[in-house]
């Protein structure tokens, strides 16, 4: 009879141990800081700006990632290229953030070490919606998750207006890099 309440004893620890581990999974993630740039080379100057207030939330169950950026956060190294960015090709009175929602294919929040995957979404810019798909990578520290990585953006893709005389001197593709330090998202 021991031996047998036991066995029991001991099979039950075991399912629950393994059904509390899959919930046990925090599932909201969130990112209140952070940090998208871009770069555009150019003959003359290149362009560059970084922005650290992108607000993101990533959701381990469903695998799902949102992503807002206020546009008049980034800051460059001149403020004649944020007034030109904010007012002529962004118009960020009109269009004042950019927005990503997606699914990370094949996440496995279960994975101790990096995962690299593939982010397929929809990216927002100046009201004109694409398809993309983002090459991540995706670390496990301490409980919480950094989801690194980029894509190009082309400008005439958004309706990024350049004035003929400047089109020479400005890239028609732009490099987007992102950091993203997510913590649990207290409810």
């Amino acid at each position: 009879m021991n031996k047998t309440l036991l066995l029991i004893l001991i099979a039950f620890i075991n399912y629950s141990s393994h059904f509390t581990s899959k919930k046990d999974y925090k599932e909201e993630y969130i990112e209140r800081q952070g940090e998208v740039s871009f770069f555009s080379y150019t003959p003359v100057e290149n362009i560059q700006a970084t922005n650290n207030q992108a607000l993101s939330i990533f959701d381990i169950k469903t695998n799902e990632v949102a992503v807002r950026i206020l546009m008049r956060a980034f800051v460059f190294k001149k403020s004649l290229m944020h007034e030109h960015f904010n007012e002529s090709y962004i118009e960020s009175d009109l269009y004042p953030e950019a927005t990503f929602s997606g699914k990370i294919i094949d996440f496995d929040p279960s994975i101790e070490t990096m995962q690299t995957r593939i982010i397929k979404g929809d990216f927002t810019l100046k009201d004109v919606t694409k398809s993309v798909d983002i090459k991540a990578t995706i670390s496990k520290v301490d409980g919480n998750y950094i989801i690194k990585g980029g894509l190009d953006i082309l400008i005439d893709d958004y309706n990024i207006k350049v004035p003929a005389l400047l089109s020479p001197n400005i890239s028609k593709k732009i490099e987007v890099t992102f950091n993203f330090k997510y913590s649990q998202h207290e409810k």
